[in-house]
């Protein structure tokens, strides 16, 4: 058997020629193309017979280039015509001072040219060393825009990348121009490429990594490639593209094409467990281009933080990146999120601090829904005054389940009580609860926002660690998610008097406690909100108690008057007060 495989083996294919970006930690300077034949090799792979007129650069120092205006600072290389580096001014990754990155600088350049030659082989241009066109090492953007360019020789063609920086904007034009495309590039066309995701900037990466992924809108609708589950994940996208993007928690990079694409890729990968330090998600958009022609191709950069404000101008959905549930919830949370929540936050953020904002907010939607909660209550005080002939019944019939159901059926419908009435209310409140259990922990807004002790009410508000660590719970007490958890215990107990309901009293207990464990390591901001909603509600619930005590009429009954019998005429009897029908007469 041994002799008979490597017999009918089949001869090893040749290596593919694929020239990569450069690795960051090699030395670029030393990095070139050789003709085939050439005994010195470099970092770069040698070309076939057929590729040997693409020498760009060879000997050229490299040179990084900084631009900067009053929101980043990004740093450009002459090693291929990319961004090394994108810091953002205004932002710093979480525990730390240092601002957030939105370059994967394990990539040797965040964005490059892929083309294929006549030949048949595959080239980036972050492989190539190109010159600029200036000689300054910093640029700074002022009350003007500020460009700069990057040009190399290929083949008997140019390719020419420029990059232009607009002052107090998060907003970049890239302009790609390849005069002579059809000496070195087939008609297939061109990928433009961002390699690499947007680095993790949160200090719990497992939650983080739930809202990174690689997003392109096609068709009107977003498609994405996340990597919740699956290791890896990776989707092809044919026909027009409106644009491609890749973003973590927070922070996003959005390619957005001016001209017809032929379509593009969406490829993610996961590198090691990403609760480790090391770990983290790969991730490649690449937009998938017509072969170049006479006039450069035109592409808008956004390269900054989530904010709705930002991204709706461009009017693409580009916030529909912004996960909201499932789609059955999605229908609902997005655009109470999109037409409430997010225009509260920016009008009353002006005014106050985000906690209070937070507060505030909670006031509002118990005011807006005060009358279901009214409601929902008064239906609940109903079914307490019944529930002694509730037990009745059950004891009566508690061998004929039928009898008992009937039974049940004729005690509501002379007494006017929908047992529904308590629920029905409280589940339309519930797209409303959901939307904000999806909006705040991604808000933007709540992003390193301080309140009381809590540091950041993105994220969880512990005040106390714990020596060992409590499964689905962890080893730390968050602050408001305790305090939310006492309040929903007195709120249901409130909800609950003179209930002789043996499982209704623990659930009093069991259900605060499960949302305790639940919500312990979620943001703090999402727990302040809980706690002022159970408060309130508790609130809420007390008035509408004492006007039922006060008024106990509000719970009888409205029966309605019997009409006459057909053939009687209606007339008032003025002794009794009473209705009476007298028999009509004929003529």
């Amino acid at each position: 058997m041994v002799v008979w495989l490597t017999w009918l083996a089949p001869t090893p294919p040749p290596a593919e020629d694929l020239v990569v970006a450069p690795d960051s930690t090699e030395d670029v300077s030393s990095q070139e193309f050789v003709e085939q034949g050439d005994p010195e090799v470099g970092a770069v792979q040698v070309l076939a017979a057929d590729d040997s007129t693409f020498v760009p650069g060879q000997g050229s120092d490299v040179r990084m280039i900084t631009v900067e205006n009053n929101l980043y600072r990004a740093v450009l290389s002459t090693q291929g015509g990319t961004l090394s580096s994108f810091e953002l001014k205004e932002y710093t990754i979480a525990g730390t001072e240092r601002p957030v990155q939105l370059v994967d600088s394990t990539k040797g350049g965040a964005l490059g040219v892929l083309f294929t030659s006549p030949g048949n082989r595959n080239y980036d241009s972050r492989a190539f060393v190109f010159e600029s066109s200036t000689a300054q090492e910093s640029l700074t953007v002022g009350d003007a825009p500020v460009s700069v360019s990057f040009t190399a020789g290929v083949g008997s063609g140019q390719i020419e990348l420029t990059y232009t920086f607009k002052p107090d904007s998060y907003e970049i034009d890239l302009e790609v121009n390849q005069p002579g495309a059809a000496s070195f590039s087939t008609r297939e066309g061109y990928e433009v490429v961002w390699n690499g995701g947007v680095p993790f900037s949160e200090l719990d990466h497992e939650t983080a990594a739930q809202h990174t992924g690689a997003f392109a809108r096609s068709g009107g609708e977003v498609e994405d490639v996340l990597l919740n589950s699956d290791p890896y994940d990776e989707r092809s996208l044919r026909g027009e593209i409106d644009w491609v993007a890749v973003k973590n928690k927070y922070f996003t990079v959005v390619m957005m094409p001016q001209q017809p694409t032929r379509g593009a890729e969406l490829i993610g990968e996961r590198v090691g467990e990403v609760s480790e330090s090391y770990g983290r998600h790969d991730y490649l958009a690449s937009l998938l281009m017509p072969a170049a022609g006479v006039e450069a191709d035109q592409y808008t950069l956004y390269m900054g933080p989530m904010v709705y404000g930002n991204l709706n101008d461009y009017d693409l959905d580009l916030y529909n990146m912004v996960d909201f549930g499932w789609d059955f919830f999605e229908v609902i949370t997005r655009p109470l999120a999109r037409f409430i929540f997010i225009p509260a936050f920016t009008y009353l953020g002006q005014f106050m601090p985000y906690g209070w904002v937070i507060i505030v907010l909670a006031f509002l939607i118990k005011l807006v829904l005060y009358p279901l909660t009214k409601t929902s209550f008064k239906s609940m005080a109903k079914m307490r005054e019944l529930q002694p002939r509730m037990e009745v019944i059950k004891e009566k019939y508690a061998d004929n389940p039928q009898k008992q159901q009937e039974a049940m059926m004729k005690m509501y419908k002379e007494t006017g009580v929908n047992p529904l009435g308590g629920c029905l209310p409280m589940l339309l409140q519930y797209p409303v609860i959901i939307a904000l259990w999806q909006f705040l922990p991604q808000a933007i807004e709540l992003r390193q926002q301080g309140f009381l002790w809590a540091q950041d009410l993105s994220a969880p508000d512990f005040i106390l660690s714990l020596p060992f660590s409590i499964p689905m719970y962890g080893d730390a007490v968050a602050g408001f998610t305790l305090l939310m958890g006492i309040s929903m215990v007195f709120q249901m107990k409130l909800s609950m008097t003179n209930q002789n309901n043996a499982q209704a009293k623990i659930f009093t207990y069991v259900f605060p406690v499960m949302i305790f464990v639940i919500f312990n390591r979620l943001a703090s901001g999402l727990n302040l909100y809980y706690l002022c909603y159970n408060v309130l509600t508790a609130a809420q619930q007390k008035v509408i108690n004492k006007q039922i005590h006060d008024h106990p009429e509000e719970l009888e009954p409205q029966k309605k008057a019997k009409k006459p019998a057909a053939g009687t005429s209606r007339k008032k009897d003025k002794n009794r007060g009473a209705i009476t029908g007298k028999p009509k007469t004929r003529r």
